[in-house]
């Protein structure tokens, strides 16, 4: 590895299209390309690290918050700045009937086995039992700019980006203005409203849109030009097909996506790339999202229908980098050998990475069943077969 090739660079000449000295590595720097801590407890006691307090990155995932000494241990290219918790909102959280529960500040409701259980699961819905657009004026949204959401921002981007050369992601207050959206009406009640409702459901989505244009803005004023990647998701995608029809994502969700991209890159002080989670078979819609302004794919489903890594690079890969897809998450990482997953690993590096446009993470974060051999022979043949 090249001294002179700082992680920042690095990620940036990948990001520009361009081949660094090696494939850059994300562990733990947004909470889609993270690690159970169940797994994490693991891999520290394998890496032969002293025991430490885990702190929860995102609690309905149950994602460690990874510590300094494993970034430097594994050469971790990326790290994260993300948004504190809001002074204005207490999240009710309680005990009853074998599950932990908690309800967040959209008002949605999450529940996990207390016997086994290794994340939360929605249970419901705040605005499941409206009928029309007018029932939206009763309902108290969170306060995008609320100052606990922005303590320490500034600094943590500042520390980054210029004392230590990283790079970094900036994350968002909420996940995207449709899976939010399908998260507070409820699956199935949304999915109708897309068709048979729509000035319900156009108006939940421009609410929340709203709420995420003001987020944006103060967080990149804070910020300032300290920022390379900023972060949205939603998921358009199931194992086999979109979750809604191309034709409904353009009418419906595809004119909010564009306008919010073009809102957090005219608010940035600096060039800032879109970095857009979805999960799925989400192959479909990748020209969209590349006309609405994305410029990171993650996490590419390489097990999801049609998510061929070399046809995808052949494809889109001179507008869009892709992170993520080093490795599959599905089978491969948590049940196969690591000879199988160093296989898979070279594949996925000999399809993705010509070229640059490649920032190298697991498909979606590492999972609690994920053993930390199998995580080091990932990491191994990242380092064997990720050298330009």
């Amino acid at each position: 590895m090249d001294s002179r090739w700082t992680s920042r660079r690095r990620v940036e000449a990948a990001l520009n299209h361009q081949e660094p000295d090696c494939v850059p590595y994300d562990l733990g720097g947004t909470i889609l390309t993270g690690i159970h801590h169940v797994a994490y407890r693991r891999l520290r006691k394998h890496l032969g690290l002293p025991e430490v307090p885990i702190e929860i990155e995102d609690s309905h995932q149950q994602l460690a918050r990874v510590h300094e000494d494993v970034k430097k241990r594994l050469r971790v290219d990326v790290w994260g700045v993300n948004p504190g918790k809001p002074r204005g909102f207490t999240r009710p959280e309680w005990g009853e009937d074998g599950y932990d529960k908690l309800i967040d500040e959209w008002g949605i409701e999450w529940w996990k086995p207390q016997d086994g259980g290794f994340y939360y699961d929605m249970r419901r819905h705040p605005l499941a039992e409206i009928e029309n657009a007018g029932d939206l004026k009763k309902f108290k949204f969170p306060d995008p700019i609320d100052p606990g959401r922005y303590e320490g921002m500034a600094e943590r981007a500042d520390e980054l980006m210029n004392r230590r050369q990283a790079a970094y992601v900036l994350g968002r207050n909420a996940p995207g203005i449709w899976e939010i959206a399908l998260w507070m009406r409820g699956f199935e009640n949304h999915f109708c409203d897309m068709v048979a409702n729509e000035p319900l459901a156009e108006a939940l989505l421009d609410i929340i849109l709203e709420v995420k244009m003001k987020y944006w803005a103060k967080a990149l004023e804070l910020v300032g030009e300290n920022v390379m990647m900023v972060s949205e998701a939603d998921d358009l995608a199931s194992q086999n097909r979109c979750l809604c029809s191309p034709d409904l994502y353009r009418k419906l969700i595809k004119p909010r996506h564009t306008k919010l991209f073009a809102w957090i890159k005219k608010n940035a002080k600096a060039p800032v790339k879109i970095f857009y989670h979805s999960c799925g078979a989400v192959r479909p819609l990748i020209p969209d999202l590349i006309e609405s302004g994305i410029d990171i794919l993650n996490p590419v489903q390489v097990s999801a229908s049609g998510m061929d890594t070399r046809e995808l690079k052949k494809e889109f890969g001179k507008d869009i980098t892709f992170y993520g897809g080093g490795v599959d998450t599905q089978r491969v990482l948590p049940r196969g050998t690591p000879q199988e997953v160093r296989d898979e690993v070279k594949r996925r590096i000999d399809d993705l990475a010509p070229g640059g446009g490649f920032i190298f993470n697991t498909v979606h974060n590492i999972q609690a069943d994920v053993p930390p051999e199998n995580i080091m022979a990932m990491w191994e043949a990242l380092q064997e077969f990720g050298v330009y």
